[in-house]
């Protein structure tokens, strides 16, 4: 009987670890999940192959802006996160806030740090409406008329695709039933059709979320059980680790001046309500190594440092130096695969 007592507490020993990782697991599969191996539909944009190789070819085409310089993709670089690593827009100046990455942007709830755009197609049109150029700090968006930004009308947009046979050929397929098929409606949906696309399974996490024990490190199973236990995950949840509500940046304490610039209160100058003041949308952290440099105002380039930041300034602790080490060994585990993107050969302006 001793023996056998022995022999079933060792097993239980053995046994310890896995019951723990499998707790873990279904954790976090009940408050994350994994990136779909295949894009959402989008209920505002129905896809079809014309709309998604005309999106394609919008996207990255420069003549969508005024001086036919800029492109969706300058400032969301593919190759690079999906973001620029910039805080610089139309002409080099100073646009305000940093670039979001375009990277499973389809999961998100809003677009845009102060969440003025409720979809994909809606950030596109929205980022056409004109701005005072003295509000742009806060308000900054793509293919705007404001001297930050890419800076076109939308009927000049469309007059000018209109004046491209090859343009004028794609959207006649891509919109069969339409009249008029070249309306700056039929650019967004198309250009969301082919951005929601841009999507990373595949990452550790995901697949350590699908039963495989050897997709994530030993730190980074740790960093994932602090990332829960500590309450990162309160506000970083969903499928996109964020990108579905709302939180004042300094829920705790205020991280300064130099990270949190006062001339930029955020969520507030859309709603107009107080209690917005400095609340941003809660960003994403699938391929956050990739995405530097950190927060709305571009100013932390380590993401160890940005680790530290939001323990003290949103949940109020001092992270020990082992901590922000698994945590961001748990972070880079959210990196997925790239999308690998041909880049698409442009319709000339003539028929010529």
């Amino acid at each position: 009987m001793r023996f056998l007592s022995l022999l079933a507490a060792s097993a239980l020993f053995f046994a310890a670890p896995a019951l723990a990782e499998e707790t873990l697991r279904e954790q976090a599969r009940a408050q994350f999940g994994a990136i779909p191996l295949v894009p959402p539909a989008l209920p505002y944009a129905e896809a079809s192959p014309e709309r998604l190789t005309l999106g394609q070819k919008l996207f990255f085409d420069p003549r969508l802006s005024e001086n036919q310089d800029m492109s969706c993709s300058t400032c969301h670089n593919i190759g690079m996160g999906g973001v620029d690593g910039r805080a610089t827009g139309h002409g080099g100046q100073l646009g305000g806030r940093k670039v979001e990455t375009v990277l499973n942007a389809a999961f998100n709830a809003s677009q845009y740090w102060d969440g003025r755009a409720s979809d994909l197609a809606d950030q596109v049109q929205r980022s056409v409406m004109v701005f005072p150029a003295a509000t742009l700090r806060t308000q900054g968006g793509p293919i705007m008329v404001t001297p930050t930004q890419v800076a076109a009308t939308k009927q000049h947009v469309v007059d000018r695709l209109k004046g491209i046979p090859g343009y004028v050929a794609a959207f006649k397929a891509a919109f069969p039933a339409e009249p008029e098929p070249v309306t700056y409606d039929n650019i967004a949906k198309s250009i969301a059709v082919f951005e929601a696309t841009l999507i990373t399974p595949g990452a550790p996490f995901d697949r350590w979320l699908g039963g495989d024990d050897s997709a994530m490190t030993e730190d980074a199973r740790q960093g994932l059980a602090l990332f829960i236990g500590k309450g990162c995950a309160g506000c970083h949840s969903g499928v996109n680790f964020g990108g579905a509500g709302y939180a004042k940046f300094g829920a705790v304490q205020s991280p300064g001046a130099d990270l949190l610039p006062t001339d930029d209160a955020g969520r507030f100058t859309i709603t107009h309500v107080v209690q917005d003041k400095f609340v941003f949308k809660i960003p994403g952290l699938r391929n956050v190594e990739l995405t530097a440099p950190y927060f709305h105002s571009d100013r932390v380039a380590d993401l160890r440092q940005a680790i530290a930041v939001m323990g003290e300034t949103q949940l109020g602790q001092k992270l020990s130096t082992e901590e922000i080490v698994k945590i961001e060994a748990f972070l880079t585990a959210l990196t997925g695969k790239q999308p690998e993107v041909v880049l698409p050969i442009l319709p000339p302006r003539s028929a010529r």
